[in-house]
């Protein structure tokens, strides 16, 4: 089994994939995870929304975009069934991925999931979309990862 890892756009995949094939993964580590892709997209009132109908559709104004979202939103698609070990981050000042969507991916998982595997999640509560500033942050941030990782692997 493996570990998946992504952040932002990457975390929308890891989200994606983890609810169609759980048992691929050992671990996932989802960092600042857009997993709520279906409710950003309808709220036009959000900084990035529009902007980036080219890239994901416009699912207020076009059923086909809509159903197409739907299939593959992390939030949406969260069933009851076994998860692997999850690390979720996510930034309290990011105006990107704001705080919520994780937070509200994770409580649904904690409801649903039929598991005792981890579901972390962590809130940086002075960092952005690109995690911590400074020159320890993105050590730390590393740091993290590779722990959670060796701990699900049983290595430490």
């Amino acid at each position: 089994k493996i570990i998946g890892m992504g952040g932002s756009a990457g975390g929308l995949l890891m989200g994606a994939v983890v609810n169609q094939a759980p048992e691929l993964f050992l671990g996932i580590i989802m960092a600042v995870p857009f997993v709520d892709s279906l409710t950003t997209n309808l709220d036009h009132s959000l900084p990035l929304t529009v902007g980036e109908f080219d890239e994901f559709g416009n699912a207020k104004e076009n059923k086909e975009h809509f159903d197409y979202i739907f299939s593959y939103a992390p939030y949406n698609n969260i069933k009851k069934m076994d998860y692997p070990h999850m690390l979720i981050t996510t930034s309290l000042s990011d105006n990107r991925v704001l705080f919520d969507e994780p937070a509200k991916f994770t409580a649904k998982l904690r409801d649903y999931k039929t598991d005792n595997n981890l579901l972390l999640l962590k809130t940086e509560m002075n960092a952005g979309h690109g995690g911590k500033s400074g020159r320890d942050g993105a050590i730390e941030e590393i740091a993290l990862d590779y722990a959670f990782a060796l701990k699900i692997s049983e290595k430490i």
